[in-house]
């Protein structure tokens, strides 16, 4: 498992589901646009706080972001 694809691969896929652009979820995270792009292309690892913002904004549990095969949750 590569918890950084993984990761990026989860923020992108919710984003979608909750019909988020990259910059309307920058915005409520309180983030740069070219943060999310950054973590959704895989070339930026993350902080504790982040991923807390993140899942904050998508309405989510943060575990849900860190789990490979979506079909389990």
């Amino acid at each position: 498992m590569d918890i950084i694809k993984v990761f990026g691969s989860n923020v992108k896929y919710y984003r979608q589901v909750v019909g988020l652009s990259q910059e309307a979820l920058a915005e409520k995270c309180g983030m740069h646009r070219t943060y999310i792009s950054a973590i959704e292309c895989f070339r930026r690892s993350i902080s504790l706080e982040n991923i807390q913002r993140i899942a904050d904004a998508l309405a989510i549990e943060p575990y849900k972001l860190f789990i490979e095969n979506r079909e389990e949750i």
